[in-house]
């Protein structure tokens, strides 16, 4: 089995950092764009896709800023971020997403994220 690498992608978002964050940490926030279904117990997230659930633990937290969750079940060293950036000057909000894969499946994880990102903004009507 191949090692995973660390990948990061930015994507712009218009949008308030404030309302942003709402849909990267709260349950009903993550059901409207990064999964079917989505529920929270004990810092535990489960996510469903197609009826598939995938847990994933809430490892930092930084209000109106960033999310880290690890995927229980795997690598150490893995884990996916997500992370509000906010230009000083301009005021420009991005999604920094930092993920892991093989290097064979690298291109299709930020297909995936391409995708997501695009449900998200198209939710938050940016």
């Amino acid at each position: 089995m191949s090692e995973k690498k660390k990948f990061n992608i930015e994507y712009e978002i218009k949008s308030s950092p404030r309302i942003l964050y709402t849909f990267l940490n709260e349950a009903n926030g993550l059901t409207q764009w990064f999964a079917d279904d989505v529920s929270v117990r004990d810092q535990i997230y489960t996510f469903t896709w197609d009826d598939e659930k995938q847990n994933a633990k809430l490892v930092t937290l930084k209000e109106n800023k960033l999310v880290r969750f690890k995927w229980l079940d795997d690598e150490p060293q893995c884990y996916f971020e997500m992370e509000i950036i906010q230009d000083e000057l301009t005021n420009d909000v991005a999604l920094s997403i930092t993920d892991f894969a093989t290097e064979e499946t690298i291109a299709e994880r930020k297909l995936i994220w391409d995708n997501q990102i695009d449900y998200l903004i198209s939710t938050l009507g940016a």
